[in-house]
């Protein structure tokens, strides 16, 4: 039976192989997402940062590493939520073990609202967008990664034994929800066009200030196969909006 995000995460199978794969060279993660969502943050020094769906905290040990005055992370799985507490011990960053949805965000509280490919287990993305929009200060900036719509769009069976090698785009503009096979198990994500996300945050009252689609660099590929598998499709989408300082 597919689970939703925070439960699929808690299976203690999909846990330790996520757990796993993170630690792979040439991680889509470190070499596509990444480097584009630094580039979209930009400098984090002296920022209150909070961070929606934060898994094992490993970014806000980052930022705070970069200079940022606190930093917290909302997470819904209970065994993401008690990798970050470890790796966040000895440092200004805590974690609360909550969902994106029902977490309680303070008013004008953050300087900077981040999360990195969560947003696609939400299923009320809009309301999401607004309730950061509030807890963040005048000025303050809101950068949020997903998987590409090209990829959430379907999920055909690919051959057993083969690396995929390209995807199937189908019912592009058939939102909502989807059940995916990912790590040995199945998960529900929900579908948005890239046209949606970027309407949801103007909705919401941001000015649009960066949008990513991961193109790959070079420089943080150390195989040129893989560099040139990753400039086939996109894997994710970023984008940057800004609370105007009048709002």
């Amino acid at each position: 039976m597919p689970l939703d995000g925070p439960e699929f995460y808690d299976d203690a199978q999909v846990f330790a192989t996520y757990m796993r794969s993170r630690e792979r060279d040439e991680t889509p993660n470190d070499t596509l997402e990444w480097p584009d969502l630094l580039d979209l943050i930009g400098p984090v020094a002296g920022r209150r940062i909070l961070d929606l769906g934060c898994g094992d905290a490993r970014t806000g040990r980052e930022l705070l590493a970069r200079g940022a005055a606190s930093y917290l992370g909302v997470e819904p799985s209970v065994n993401m939520a008690g990798a970050a507490h470890a790796l966040l011990h000895g440092t200004a960053g805590t974690v609360v073990q909550a969902t994106i949805e029902e977490w309680g965000y303070p008013t004008a509280a953050f300087d900077l609202v981040l999360s990195r490919l969560a947003l696609h287990y939400v299923e009320d993305v809009a309301t999401a967008f607004r309730r950061v929009f509030g807890a963040l200060v005048p000025g303050g900036r809101f950068v949020f990664s997903v998987e590409h719509p090209v990829i959430t769009s379907c999920d055909r069976a690919y051959p057993a034994g083969t690396q995929r090698q390209g995807w199937i785009v189908d019912d592009y503009h058939v939102q909502g929800r989807r059940v995916t096979t990912w790590l040995g198990g199945e998960v529900v994500k929900y579908h948005r066009t890239v046209e949606e996300y970027v309407s949801g945050l103007l909705r919401a009252g941001f000015v649009l200030e960066g949008l990513r689609e991961a193109t790959p660099r070079r420089s943080a590929f150390l195989r040129d196969e893989t560099y040139r598998r990753r400039q086939r499709i996109p894997l994710f989408l970023l984008a940057a909006g800004c609370k105007p300082d009048e709002a």
